[in-house]
């Protein structure tokens, strides 16, 4: 049965972050964490933290691994973290001819086998969200349990506010910009189409979170939510697209909590 996380704003006052990356790793560029795996004709870069039961860190558009400077010590406590650099993003390969978000699903699908790795728990924030939806559909043994943020299923004004798509078009459109950003924001424009019917295909649990101020509209990551068969849901006050940077302490005790359910 379906349960709605209510997270109170006086939370915060007491679960004030105190995230300070440690001086001497830095997430996303740490050789004694950084390995590299040939996966679908790409060097696929990911990095990897404590022990136990894997989880694995999808980051969002033109992010890094170092998107998640402040989850990646909390849950290494807890997990084996496989933190990874999508394709043609971070230390990633990829050609900027092509992209798209199944492409990116069958990369980590690909690492999870290289890894040897049978299924996994999976945290992705906004395209690293919608990394981990499609992961969950195209291969479903892979995917133990799904925590996403930011996170949506069609690119039109339903899901995404119409200034931010605009945005898209003008960083596509500008001669400024370089092919490879104009490859992310063109994936951004056009994908992903997911029918919400597709779904509930979704088995695993799922935690469907996001801002109460996010990019997100608060009504298509409801929908998300209600399409799914077995999901929980969570929106955070007073929190943007980037809660899990913003309020870390908050952001990662919820996931945790899911993961222990």
């Amino acid at each position: 049965m379906k349960k709605i996380a209510h997270i109170l704003c006086i939370l915060i006052t007491f679960l004030s972050p105190s995230f300070a990356q440690t001086k001497s790793v830095v997430y996303g560029d740490n050789p004694q964490a950084g390995h590299y795996a040939p996966v679908n004709g790409i060097n696929l870069y990911y990095e990897t933290y404590g022990s136990g039961k894997p989880l694995i860190m999808l980051h969002g558009n033109g992010g890094s691994i170092a998107a998640f400077k402040n989850q990646i010590p909390f849950f290494a406590k807890h997990y084996n973290v496989i933190a990874i650099d999508s394709r043609l993003q971070g230390k990633s390969g990829g050609t900027a001819d092509t992209l798209s978000y199944e492409m990116m699903a069958a990369d980590f699908a690909g690492l999870l086998d290289y890894l040897h790795i049978d299924s996994t728990y999976v945290l992705g924030w906004s395209d690293g969200g919608i990394d981990g939806l499609i992961l969950a559909l195209n291969y479903p043994a892979k995917v133990k349990k799904l925590a996403v943020t930011g996170a949506n299923i069609v690119p039109d004004s339903t899901a995404i506010s119409a200034a931010d798509i605009e945005d898209m078009k003008k960083t596509v459109t500008d001669p400024k910009t370089s092919q490879k950003d104009k490859t992310l924001n063109r994936m951004m424009i056009f994908q992903p189409q997911i029918p919400y019917s597709d779904l509930k295909k979704i088995h695993c649990p799922v935690l469907v979170m996001a801002g109460d101020h996010d990019m997100i509209k608060p009504e298509h990551t409801l929908k998300i939510y209600q399409s799914l068969i077995s999901a929980f849901l969570c929106i955070f006050p007073d929190s943007h697209h980037g809660v899990c940077q913003q309020h870390p302490v908050l952001f990662n005790e919820t996931v945790l909590t899911f993961f222990n359910k």
